[in-house]
């Protein structure tokens, strides 16, 4: 099982294919298998990167609190291991707390960032806002463990109704994950005034039905990334990625081919 040393953590991680190397962080609800759409698409032209963030699938850490803090080192040790010197990368939700924090320390190894479902760790007083607020809808509706409904927040709220078989898999996968306490992820807070000189090329794909963070106010987010493309993906929520994965893959491939070295 190929594992990378990080600190006080050991990180699974995969290599699919060859070509210009993808890496794809994953979100909470996720892991490796996560990718199970996009790593068949993009191991055609790429080498493709997946890996379980610590505290994740296969991923152990002896650190059990504040786990993001160590998120970007860890994709560093990853990196180095595999040697690649500079890929594109694909952030869903959570996984932007490695993506964006690791392209603003390591510019020179980033070929574009892809953030899907997450600000990437940019705070706005819109967006604590609209997460306060999502956050106590969330609380007052959570689900029973284990219930397998459209009540999963990862997901468009219909998602159940539209695909069952999509949405049980999405389920399965991410009870996968150890169980973690509330103390185990710290939110990852960029000022926007640490993009002044921002140059790499991004890309924001976010679902119309996002019920985590809202459509509206990943729009703002995006006007604060220099350069960057904004794409909504209708019909899905939080993951398009897992909801709709032709046209995500469509997306991000066509961003990847035009920045990727």
């Amino acid at each position: 099982m190929p594992i990378v040393k990080s600190e006080d953590a050991e990180i699974y991680y995969e290599v699919h294919g060859e070509g210009p190397p993808v890496v794809f962080a994953h979100g909470a609800g996720g892991n490796t298998l996560i990718w199970w759409q996009q790593i068949p698409f993009f191991a055609h032209n790429h080498k493709v990167i997946v890996f379980d963030h610590r505290g994740f699938g296969r991923s152990r850490s002896d650190t059990t609190e504040n786990l993001a803090s160590h998120f970007p080192d860890d994709l560093k040790a990853i990196l180095d291991t595999v040697g690649v010197d500079r890929a594109s990368l694909v952030c869903q939700s959570m996984g932007g707390w490695s993506g964006m924090p690791f392209t603003l320390q390591n510019p020179d190894r980033v070929s574009c960032l892809i953030l899907s479902g997450t600000p990437g760790g940019i705070q706005t007083p819109k967006l604590r806002a609209e997460r306060e607020k999502r956050q106590k809808q969330r609380t007052a509706n959570a689900s029973p463990v284990g219930q397998w409904n459209a009540s999963h927040w990862a997901l468009a709220s219909d998602a159940f109704d539209r695909n069952p078989n999509l949405s049980f898999l999405y389920s399965q996968i991410s009870a996968l994950n150890p169980p973690r306490g509330d103390t185990g992820l710290n939110t990852v807070a960029i000022n926007p005034e640490q993009l002044h000189n921002y140059t790499t090329p991004t890309c924001m794909i976010i679902g119309e039905h996002d019920r985590i963070f809202p459509l509206e106010a990943m729009r703002e987010i995006s006007t604060l990334i220099p350069g960057a493309e904004f794409h909504e993906i209708s019909n899905v929520g939080h993951s398009p990625y897992f909801e709709s994965a032709d046209t995500f893959n469509k997306i991000a491939g066509a961003f990847i081919a035009k920045h990727a070295s």
